[in-house]
């Protein structure tokens, strides 16, 4: 009898202890990359542009007031910048690109699309976030839940071989391989 205490009393133990390792929160989170505590980003912080004397401080531009900085990054535009692009215009869409544009919204376009996939995407992910084991133990299920929706890609080279389509970008098939 005292044996049976002694089991009971463990397996208690253990399942409490396995339900203080849970997450309280209602958002499934599939890629476990990002940290969920309210700590600092230390790859958010974006170290200034060194400081330098300009040659005539007669046309420095007025100070604004929680505006711009001439020693604030901008990384998309260094970005730009160092893969030999030109930034352009920030707002709207570019002269250079105004047909693309056009040909895209041909049949009109949601203005809160990025609010109506990210809900549907967190209905999924609330609906598919994996097996209890998985959430428990906090392993990335982001791959399983998407399986269904993704493109088995050497069946669709295959596909596209045997059509008799080339395909260059991917590698020769060997002797005497097919699907």
């Amino acid at each position: 009898m005292r044996a049976e205490r002694r089991f009971l009393a463990i397996a208690a133990a253990m399942v409490l202890t396995l339900a203080a390792c849970g997450n309280g929160d209602k958002v499934p989170s599939l890629m476990n990359i990002r940290s969920t505590t309210a700590g600092p980003d230390e790859f958010g912080i974006i170290p200034p542009k060194a400081l330098e004397m300009p040659e005539d401080l007669a046309v420095l531009p007025e100070p604004t007031p929680g505006g711009m900085n001439r020693t604030d990054r901008d990384p998309e535009a260094e970005a730009v910048a160092a893969l030999g692009g030109n930034l352009g215009p920030r707002d709207g869409v570019s002269a250079a690109h105004a047909g693309l544009y056009n040909y895209a919204a041909r049949y009109g376009v949601t203005a809160d699309i990025r609010a109506t996939l990210a809900a549907e995407d967190l209905e999924y992910r609330r609906k598919n976030d994996g097996r209890l084991l998985e959430r428990l133990f906090d392993v990335n299920v982001y791959f399983k839940a998407y399986e269904p929706m993704s493109l088995d890609q050497q069946a669709e080279l295959w596909r596209w071989r045997r059509a008799g389509a080339a395909t260059p970008s991917a590698p020769p098939p060997q002797p005497g391989e097919d699907e």
